[in-house]
């Protein structure tokens, strides 16, 4: 096996495979920070470019492609709070404050440096354990993928900071607006108000810049007419990355527990990189001495974040080699890329074309090292865009995210959508309600709702037969233990402030 990945490592270094790497990476990473843009639109523009090449040539750009864009949205998340890919929704959280504090250099650093080891971890993951990895998911059905979505649904209540009722009431408006267009398994129509574009639901990406991106370019013109010229944001000498080595080292466990969590939620197919990066943010928070602090410009939230979304890469990257099946929207459209050179992705594919699988290895591997150098070298170009005025970044930020709602299927529906989602997420905003559960509502309610419809197929309606399955009864009782404690904690500790209460 090593030597079949020494020589595979020897090919992907010679200049031409590294010429692809540095075009995928850095074409990538701008599809990432923009704003509508994502990885599976960079990799669905360049997949027609890979038809003259040969299977070893195509694969490796369109891995670094990958690779770039999950990394890139950290860019925008951070100096903009505007996610530019779902993975990246939850670096938001922590890093827009540390940038509006003068960290933007900090913050960008953290998540540079954790992006890289975290889609290094689950590389290693990805070379030593796929096929047996691979094998455990096939365990998985629908009753399994129903506890699971449950459970992370669960976690909604850990998102919301201040009052658990405004982050349920967010939560239950996410899952609401998931449920417009075609039911699942049947196909009847829902919500769909006669209008025929609604159909299909709403678009993830245009929820996202809605809530995010519309959301916040509102916030700013609110700021701008009731403050007058906002204030410039002092920025901190750059050094390195950013950050000292004590604050690495400090993140030790958080880079562990995240890639594991990232490469878990890769592993399973169809639930990604942003709920991946989201439940490492939650387990992070639980796990800290200072949870109160999560949210206002933290490292471990971006650590965390940003160390799950690329971990799930590689998680990703698994069931797609070793059994056929894409993790992801961004697998599947490689899965086309390995058909167009007439390959088979499954337990096969290791023995007849072993050295092209662990060329794939070595390209994850080397273009992986290209993103930590071209985001290193354009760290202190990307903290000049705090420099721009407000009144001039806000119009083109606006430009972008309508051309890439608009590019999602080329319809001016998205475009409308923005709109509306992003006067939603000012209202909650007004309103004191968290952005944050809306989001992870949104995403996960078609999970919960297809799987638990299948599971009841599988089980001719027996909601008790989910219970007769270990995986599943196990992540049901911990969805369960993860509502009911909270609350009785909180329980208790309101009869001892009130016994302690003088008469």
């Amino acid at each position: 096996m090593m030597d079949v990945f020494a020589q595979a490592f020897i090919n992907v270094i010679q200049p031409a495979s590294l010429g692809l790497m540095f075009l995928g990476v850095g074409v990538g990473i701008i599809f990432g920070s923009i704003p509508g843009l994502s990885a599976a639109m960079a990799i669905a523009l360049f997949l027609p470019m890979t038809f003259s090449m040969g299977p070893e040539a195509g694969m490796t750009l369109l891995v670094s492609l990958y690779i770039g864009a999950i990394s890139g949205g950290l860019i925008s998340a951070i100096l903009l709070n505007i996610p530019g890919t779902p993975s990246s929704i939850s670096t938001c959280f922590d890093g827009a404050p540390m940038a509006a504090r003068g960290e933007a250099a900090k913050a960008l650093g953290l998540g540079i440096v954790f992006s890289f080891l975290g889609g290094l971890l689950s590389f290693i993951a990805l070379i030593f354990i796929a096929p047996p990895l691979a094998q455990l998911t096939l365990k998985f059905s629908p009753i399994e993928y129903f506890a699971v979505s449950i459970f992370a649904l669960t976690m909604i209540a850990a998102l919301s900071s201040g009052s658990m009722i405004k982050g349920l009431l967010s939560g239950m408006l996410g899952l609401m607006f998931s449920t417009v267009g075609l039911a699942p398994i049947d196909g009847s129509a829902r919500f769909t108000l006669s209008i025929d574009s609604l159909s299909s639901g709403f678009d993830l990406l245009a929820v996202l810049i809605g809530l995010f991106a519309v959301t916040e370019v509102l916030q700013g013109v609110e700021r701008t007419l009731s403050d007058g010229n906002a204030k410039v944001i002092a920025l901190q000498k750059i050094r390195g990355f950013g950050f000292s080595m004590a604050e690495f080292l400090a993140q030790k466990w958080n880079l562990l527990r995240s890639s594991l969590i990232g490469i878990f939620i890769g592993i399973l197919p169809g639930i990604g990189g942003s709920t991946s990066g989201i439940l490492a943010y939650i387990a992070a928070k639980k796990q800290s001495k200072h949870p109160e602090k999560f949210g206002t410009g933290i490292p471990d939230g971006i650590v965390a974040s940003e160390t799950a979304n690329n971990a799930t890469i590689g998680g990703a990257l698994v069931p797609l080699l070793a059994l056929g099946i894409p993790g992801d929207g961004v697998t599947a459209m490689m899965l086309g890329g390995f058909m167009i050179h007439g390959l088979t992705p499954g337990p096969l594919l290791f023995k007849t074309n072993a050295d092209f699988v662990y060329g794939i290895f070595a390209a994850c591997l080397v273009a992986n090292v290209i993103m930590l150098m071209l985001e290193f070298f354009g760290l202190r170009i990307y903290v000049k865009l705090l420099k721009i005025p407000k009144y001039l970044l806000m119009p083109v930020i606006i430009v972008l995210c309508t051309v890439g709602a608009f590019s999602v299927n080329s319809q001016v529906f998205n475009v409308w959508c923005i709109l509306l989602f992003g006067v939603i997420g000012y209202l909650m905003v007004k309103g004191g309600l968290p952005i944050a559960p809306a989001i992870l509502g949104f995403i996960l309610g078609p999970l919960v709702e297809t799987n638990l419809r299948r599971g009841l197929m599988l089980t001719e309606g027996n909601f008790l037969g989910f219970l007769e399955r270990p995986i599943a009864l196990t992540f049901l009782v911990v969805a369960v233990l993860a509502l009911v404690v909270p609350l009785f904690s909180a329980y208790t500790q309101h009869r001892r402030s009130t016994a302690l209460k003088p008469a």
